[in-house]
């Protein structure tokens, strides 16, 4: 079986790449079983981070990586938490911390819109000179009160207008066919067979 390191502690993340990649037949092998230890993601844009978190997931475990950095934007908010949302209420910020911080500062009345976006990077070295990128944005809308049980980050508040539940309140077998992940996997797994021959 061909394996991926991926370049993630959050165990969120794992469960979803691992039953994404279930019908590639890939192993996901998270990091930090390998002794990895996370990266820095000191940069601006999704990209840079998803990157340069492969790249060090893959020198250290020395095999092919697959790294993700994706977020909540908010419209309100002209675009935050963006690439800080792990971290929007500070550096050692849970769950729980950054969704009421999210609340605190949207307005109380405006612009409830935003949408997840994913990013995407797999390496088959350290030093590969082409790496696959895919993304995908998910829309919805900020609710000020939390709804559901299942999924992490920010679902419990954000709103999928067109089902009428937040993210939290899916069944994670739908959310992993309609989420921002489960888009840019889709996308990453056709580059993966077309350019990897996966």
């Amino acid at each position: 079986m061909r394996r991926l390191v991926l370049a993630s502690d959050n165990p969120g993340k794992l469960r979803e790449f691992r039953a994404l990649l279930a019908p590639l037949e890939v192993e996901i092998v998270a990091q930090r079983d390998l002794g990895v230890e996370p990266a820095d993601e000191p940069h601006d844009t999704f990209v840079e981070n998803a990157l340069a978190k492969a790249r060090h997931a893959s020198a250290r475990a020395r095999l092919p990586a697959l790294a993700d950095d994706s977020g909540l934007c908010c419209v309100a908010l002209d675009g935050a938490p963006g690439v800080r949302s792990a971290r929007f209420a500070g550096p050692a910020a849970d769950d729980a911390a950054n969704n009421a911080e999210l609340i605190r500062q949207l307005p109380l009345h405006g612009d409830r819109r935003a949408h997840y976006t994913c990013v995407l990077v797999a390496l088959r070295s350290h030093d590969d000179p082409e790496p696959l990128i895919a993304d995908a944005r998910w829309h919805g809308e900020i609710v000020r009160a939390p709804r559901g049980a299942n999924g992490f980050g920010y679902d419990p508040h954000f709103l999928l207008p067109e089902l009428g539940r937040t993210a939290a309140e899916l069944e994670p077998v739908l959310k992993n066919r309609i989420s921002h992940r489960a888009m840019a996997m889709s996308e990453m797994a056709h580059k993966l067979a077309q350019a990897w021959t996966w």
